[in-house]
Order: C-alpha cells, then structure tokens, then sequence
C-alpha cells in the first residue's frame, strides 16, 4: 500500500514594508524653530511609496501629517496625496523655495519638522554621519544643503586621503593629473 501525502496548505502571511530610516533630535526644551529636526533616509526615488512608509511610521509619534513639501529636483514623480493610516496627505512642491535636500511635514496638532533627505543611492557610512549630524544638538543650526555639501567634501577627502595614505596629501583623481618632472641632465 502507498501513501500520498499532499503539501502543507498555504497560509496567508502579512506582508510588513520596511520602516522609515529615520534619525530625530530628542525633543528640545527651548522653544524656537531649529533648522532641522532629523534625517530621512528613504529607500528609493518613489516618492509616493517612500512618504507613505515616512508618514506611517511619524504619525504615532507626531500626529496626524497633514501636509508634506518637497522640492522636485530629486523626485521623478511627484503625487499630490498620499494615503497613509486611513486619511490623505496633501504633497506640495517648491523649487526656489525649498531646499532640495530637505522635506517639510505639518501636522495641524503638533506643528512643523523640517527633515534632512539623504539621498537613496547614498552608501550606509555616509548615511550614518549625515543621520548623526542633522539630528544632533550640538553646534549651530545648519542648513540640509550644507550637511550634504560637506558630507560630499569629506568623502573626497577621504578617498584621496586613502589612496595617498597621507591626509592632505592629494594625487591622481583627487586633484587632478599629477605633473611630471623631467629628470635633471648632469
């Protein structure tokens, strides 16, 4: 006598998106509007996909997000609304207005965050210092164009410094072809 045996059955398992790569200042006792609340690491140029896992994950904390601005020079696709937790998010641009390295939410009970975008290509180190320094609360306020501008001088920096093994010390790509001497004739 055989046996058949048949396949477990399948069995629906929630799918769980990703969360939000998000570091945020701790909340300051002074009042007063800081330049930067944080930074926002989003996975992809999907705006509408990487704002609804952003709000998703920031409306418990901060309440209802109501409206969010962007500046479109990194965005291929711009929604005007989002869905997230049950209601709609209006999506506004600015181009002159609005730093392109940063992102403006509001919310109607809690206020205004201004957020560092780093951007999705960005390697995991980078990323870990441009997160430290938009949401630290030491220094002076600085702007989201600034901290990448100087995230990108270092990181110059530290590939030539690499490749030379000596800081400061710049040759090959770093700053440009090196000169060629000719050799002294006795």
């Amino acid at each position: 006598m055989s046996a058949t045996t048949s396949p477990p059955p399948l069995r629906a398992v929630p799918f769980r998106a990703p969360t939000a790569r998000l570091a945020l200042k701790p909340v300051s006792p002074s009042p007063g509007h800081v330049e930067l609340d944080g930074a926002w690491w989003p996975r992809s140029r999907d705006l509408t996909h990487e704002l609804s896992a952003l709000a998703d994950v920031l409306d418990p904390l901060w309440g209802r997000i109501t409206h969010i601005a962007v500046n479109p020079r990194y965005w291929p696709t711009l929604p005007r609304k989002i869905f997230v937790n049950g209601h709609a998010v209006e999506v506004g641009w600015f181009t002159s207005e609005q730093d392109p390295h940063k992102i403006l939410l509001l919310s109607y009970t809690a206020g205004r965050w201004d957020l560092l975008v780093i951007p999705p290509e960005t390697g995991a180190p980078s990323a870990a210092r441009l997160m430290a320094a938009a949401s630290a609360n030491t220094g002076p306020p600085t702007t989201a164009a600034a901290i990448v501008a100087a995230e990108q001088v270092g990181e110059t920096s530290s590939s030539c410094e690499a490749t030379t093994g000596r800081p400061g010390r710049l040759m090959g790509g770093c700053d440009g072809p090196r000169r060629r001497t000719r050799p002294s004739v006795p």
